[in-house]
């Protein structure tokens, strides 16, 4: 039996507009949730135009010339501006009919391609009981008829298997939120041996040791340490049929454990070391579940990949950054400060659940707003901007 995904009403709205605007194709993101039962698509992002797409020659339209490095970067920036919970659940297509019959094929490969990309960056590794699939979905922009199938992310030799798309008003009005303040000070040793340029791989390394001590973390959900397979709402009245976003919110603590039990006896090891790195500073991270008895489990586990995520996100955009403007040959570190990026939100119209991004201090608010519009196709007012943290280092 096929996955059937719950679509939020709006997005066939959405998908209807685009496919009033094909020539000959678009593609886009979905973006939602898995859970073991049911999978829900919170929002469809079709991909940012290309500026030369404009020029491009005249001929007859054909698929092969689909841009998969443009649309893999797309997913990977829209995926840093999504908190816990949330991730890049397929990919979408609405093409004309002469160009339905390779829709398929081309979806495939670009689920696959999205998916490398993303999971390359990933300091967390998927669960093993953990939803892998894939959507695809195809609509053709003449006679508006819709295809869902999904492809097994996991299995390179994946065949295509139906699945349910099914429309729902609210679908996200009261979903469950939960957030925690994290205080970080990693301190990353820089050795001797390896050259300054070697800065962001460093860095990477020291991140992936401390995501190993968030993995083991215990997190107190409301004060209170719960069995991972019991109801996250257990004891608490839910929320049913209200079409208005209400948010549930759980505030949660993370309590990083020490070292302990029988382990092998470890032998120190002395390294010359040429300097180091610190991250310092509080980071907000935030998560959203769906309403339909969630497992403590699920909430935690969305939570922790929200904590890495952030802080490993931030790193990346600091580097990018830096070679934009001081350019790759920089080499002589002395004591330099840099600040990261601090995260803001921006809630979704008619939900309660939020998107996530992240500025530096001299970015306007205009500049958030321009990129909400490029990467996530949502105009943004100012005001709706909210800054959830002070500066870190």
């Amino acid at each position: 039996m096929g996955r059937t995904y719950f679509v939020e009403e709006g997005i066939g709205q959405y998908l209807t507009e685009l496919s009033t605007k094909v020539k000959p194709y678009v593609t886009g993101l979905l973006i939602g949730q898995c859970s073991p039962q049911r999978d829900y698509v919170i929002r469809a992002v079709r991909t940012p135009p290309k500026e030369q797409q404009q020029e491009e020659s005249v001929g007859p339209p054909k698929l092969a010339s689909l841009d998969e490095e443009w649309i893999t970067t797309h997913a990977s920036q829209v995926s840093r501006m999504l908190p816990g919970g949330l991730l890049v659940l397929g990919v979408f297509m609405i093409a004309t009919p002469e160009l339905a019959k390779d829709g398929q094929n081309a979806l495939r490969k670009l689920i696959f391609s999205v998916e490398k990309s993303l999971s390359k960056k990933r300091l967390w590794k998927p669960a093993e009981e953990e939803v892998s699939d894939r959507a695809a979905l195809q609509i053709c922009s003449t006679t508006k008829k819709v295809v869902c199938r999904t492809y097994d992310v996991q299995d390179p030799k994946s065949s295509a298997k139906p699945a349910d798309w099914k429309y729902q008003n609210a679908l996200t009005a009261s979903w469950l939120a939960l957030g925690c303040t994290v205080n970080v000070n990693i301190h990353i040793p820089l050795l001797a041996t390896s050259p300054n340029h070697d800065l962001e791989k460093n860095t990477k390394n020291g991140l992936n040791r401390w995501s190993k001590q968030i993995e083991d973390s215990v997190f107190l959900i409301n004060g209170q340490v719960k069995d991972e397979d019991t109801e996250l709402l257990e004891g608490q009245k839910k929320l049913r049929g209200s079409t208005q976003p209400s948010i549930q919110f759980s505030d949660v603590k993370v309590l990083t454990q020490l070292r302990q039990g029988p382990s092998p006896r470890s032998t120190a090891t002395v390294q010359v070391c040429s300097g180091s790195i610190n991250l310092r500073g509080a980071v907000k991270c935030r998560a959203y579940l769906h309403n339909n008895r969630p497992k403590v489990k699920e909430a935690v586990q969305a939570l922790k990949r929200d904590i890495i995520n952030t802080l490993s996100d931030r790193c990346e955009i600091l580097f990018e950054d830096l070679i934009l403007n001081e350019g790759p040959q920089k080499k002589n570190f002395e004591r330099e400060y840099h600040v990261l990026p601090q995260r803001l939100f921006v809630p979704v119209a008619g939900s309660s659940v939020m998107l996530s991004d992240y500025k530096f201090g001299d970015e306007a608010a205009g500049e958030i707003q321009e990129r909400f519009v490029e990467m996530l196709d949502q105009p943004v007012q100012a005001e709706d901007i909210h800054i959830a943290e002070d500066i870190s280092t």
